[in-house]
């Protein structure tokens, strides 16, 4: 007597355990935000969990209308497709949908469909469906800024090759008719003693200076850096060997051994437009100075003379700005552009000796 009753107990206990887990997993269903439907290979549906929140319709309304009169004409296709890879054994199939919200606006809507595996006594499709909206509205913008910037690179590019050939324009058919201007100048001036002769001297060397400042900003802003370890007195006094100085003299006081990463080319230039700005905006010969900063790495450009009108800081580094008429206004320019390409910091103060002081920090 007392096994059968055991048996009939462990029985009913597992009857009851079985009705457990089956009321567990509905409420852990019922509780997720995304939508769970079971659809029969019909089509019919026959189970859906809440949808009023997501899709503002009423699981009535679910259970009584076809799907595909909810789903947008264009999606209708791939959702067939979805539900029939699933019956197929395809697990699981996912797609997105754009759906009529019961609001009146299409909302865009994933749905991962799995067969319900064998061995049940329930056959079909198990859907998950959950609102993606606000994902597909993030993708739509990264696709829309990507486009913009593509267009926006495309133009750069477009003004690249009309740099490219301006440059070459400045470089050539600009510089030969110069070339002929100065000799004709020269030989006038041998023949004929003449203070209107040479009066032109300056603007056409000013003319010639502003050929190169503007050929080397076209030519070279646009290219990435490619630094090396260098010297930076020996690459001053070399700057200085090949810039029109007149009586001006370059002192270097910062150890010789002092290095820094830089593009040699650019560098030069830097030391170059820094050198000719300190001796063209002064009347008298300067004394320019190249040192080190002390306090962190990098280095400073000083000259003895007049220096720069505390009002005017602000505005020596602007294209085309300058404070005298033999200045072209691109050489500051140059320096700030090409420190800028370095990633160095550049600032301007006056110098002990009264002149300018432009420092230029490594980091």
């Amino acid at each position: 007597m007392s096994g059968p009753t055991e048996t009939g107990k462990t029985a009913t206990s597992a009857r009851l355990d079985d009705a457990d887990v089956a009321a567990q997993c509905r409420a852990f269903v019922d509780s997720t935000t995304d939508i769970f439907t079971h659809i029969r290979p019909s089509g019919e549906m026959t189970y859906v969990t809440d949808t009023e929140e997501m899709l503002g319709r009423s699981r009535q309304e679910f259970l009584e209308t076809p799907l595909e009169e909810f789903i947008h004409p264009e999606d209708k296709d791939r959702a067939v497709e979805c539900f029939e890879s699933a019956l197929a054994g395809v697990s699981p199939s996912t797609v997105e949908l754009r759906f009529w919200h019961g609001d009146g606006h299409w909302m865009w809507i994933e749905s991962s469909a799995s067969p319900i595996p064998s061995g049940y006594n329930v056959d079909g499709v198990v859907t998950v469906t959950r609102d993606v909206t606000e994902r597909k509205r993030r993708e739509r913008e990264l696709r829309e800024t990507q486009a913009e910037l593509e267009q926006s690179n495309e133009q750069l590019r477009r003004q690249n090759r009309r740099l490219d050939r301006f440059a070459s324009v400045v470089s050539h058919d600009f510089r030969n008719p110069l070339t002929v201007a100065r000799g004709r100048l020269r030989q006038a001036r041998r023949e004929h003693d003449s203070e209107a002769l040479d009066a032109i001297v300056d603007p056409i060397d000013r003319m010639a200076r502003m050929i190169d400042e503007l050929r080397t900003l076209t030519r070279t802003q646009r290219r990435t850096p490619k630094t090396t370890p260098t010297p930076i007195a020996s690459r001053a006094e070399a700057a200085w060997s090949v810039t029109e100085t007149g009586d001006s003299e370059l002192r270097v006081v910062l150890d010789r051994e002092v290095e820094c990463d830089a593009d040699l080319g650019l560098l030069d230039h830097i030391f170059e437009n820094l050198f000719r700005n300190a001796v063209v905006h002064n009347q008298r010969p300067v004394t320019v100075t190249v040192g080190s900063l002390g306090e962190r790495p990098g280095f400073y450009v000083a000259d003895d003379g007049t220096g720069i009108p505390t009002e005017r800081l602000d505005d020596v580094l602007e294209y085309g700005y300058s404070t005298t008429g033999q200045g072209t206004g691109v050489g500051l320019t140059i320096v700030s552009e090409f420190v800028e390409a370095h990633g160095w910091e550049l600032s301007i103060t006056d110098s002990g000796d009264g002149g300018a002081r432009f420092a230029i920090a490594f980091e």
